[in-house]
């Protein structure tokens, strides 16, 4: 398949802001961009209802699982990879290089293979606070990911005060329409 808008492959775990996707899809549509759209299970799980409308409004199919030996790539090659919501599992997997999800394991190869990355984590404070992610945070900063927490991007709520409207999509997107314009 060929394209002449920018493929933006759009990865999201299982925090609520992902219920907002298809909104964001639209907003990535409206800003040129190919999207594909890649879940965590527990992510593919919650959005299961709404995957054949996802798979209406991106044009691909919702992907969150490797595809068998020998079957042909049904994307496009990407662009730009955006990782948002990520939440703490996604984040310190990707840094360590566990890659037994579909999502992790292609963020985890596009770092080798020079892909543009973006992500934006979506974690409370309490896990914010665990040593291994803020180790995580540097550990993809230091290879080229572009991550989007703290003052330039997600702040954490305290636990059970998530307030998932204010996740700051409009950042990601920004980010993703940077890295495409620089290249």
């Amino acid at each position: 398949m060929t394209t002449t808008r920018p493929v933006l492959y759009l990865f999201g775990s299982a925090a609520p802001p992902v219920f907002d996707v298809a909104e964001v899809v639209a907003d990535a549509q409206g800003r040129g961009f190919d999207v594909c759209l890649g879940l965590t299970p527990t992510a593919a799980r919650w959005l299961e209802p709404q995957r054949a409308e996802l798979e209406r409004i991106t044009g691909h199919p919702v992907r969150s699982a490797y595809k068998l030996p020998g079957e042909p790539d049904v994307w496009p090659k990407a662009d730009v990879i955006a990782v948002a919501p990520a939440t703490f599992n996604t984040v310190n997997a990707w840094a360590l290089g566990i890659t037994r999800d579909f999502v992790v394991g292609v963020v985890a190869e596009g770092i080798g293979k020079g892909i543009p990355m973006v992500a934006m984590p979506c974690v409370n404070a309490a896990y914010a606070l665990h040593r291994q992610f803020q180790r995580s945070v540097t550990e993809l900063r230091e290879m080229g990911v572009r991550v989007l927490y703290g003052d330039d991007g997600f702040v954490p709520n305290q636990p059970g005060q998530g307030k998932p409207e204010q996740y700051p999509w409009h950042l990601l997107l920004d980010a993703v329409e940077e890295i495409v314009v620089a290249r």
